[in-house]
């Protein structure tokens, strides 16, 4: 996010970031034999569409209209298993270090847009988000540790 955007932009553009978060994790649960992991997973899908409503209520309160329906193409790379084949042969590791991966990406996101946002209030909840996204990384950083400690 080189140049700087209206805030009402950089709300929409975390809002698809949520979308896309919560696909993400839905489609690793389907893809984990493990029920508790399979649990795990859904748990932070459920997580990321709650960081999307508070997203959406800071939209709604600068006044403008939420698009229905419209979600902001993201490179499917970023959150998205593209290859599958290898996605299911993942073992558990290798999960916990893409779930590692994609939440330091989200909290620099956060971070990146905190900088650019005028208003003070949608500063402050950006911020907490991006503490939420530290959570969720230290999350899997501590199962990867006790992984590593069974192992």
């Amino acid at each position: 996010m080189g140049k700087v955007k209206p805030d009402e932009d950089i709300l929409g553009f975390a809002i698809a970031r949520e979308v896309e978060a919560n696909r993400f994790y839905l489609a690793l649960a389907e893809r984990v034999a493990s029920a508790e992991i399979r649990k795990v997973f859904e748990e932070l899908a459920e997580e990321e569409l709650e960081h999307k409503a508070k997203l959406e209520l800071e939209f709604v309160k600068t006044g403008r209209v939420l698009p229905e329906g419209e979600v902001v193409t993201l490179p499917e790379h970023e959150y998205i298993i593209s290859d599958t084949d290898a996605a299911l042969d993942m073992d558990y590791k290798d999960v916990l270090m893409l779930g590692i991966e994609k939440e330091d990406a989200a909290f620099r996101t956060y971070v990146d847009m905190v900088a650019q946002v005028k208003d003070e209030q949608t500063r402050e909840v950006l911020l907490a988000l991006a503490q939420e996204e530290v959570k969720h990384k230290l999350r899997f950083e501590t199962e990867y540790d006790l992984l590593l400690k069974k192992g």
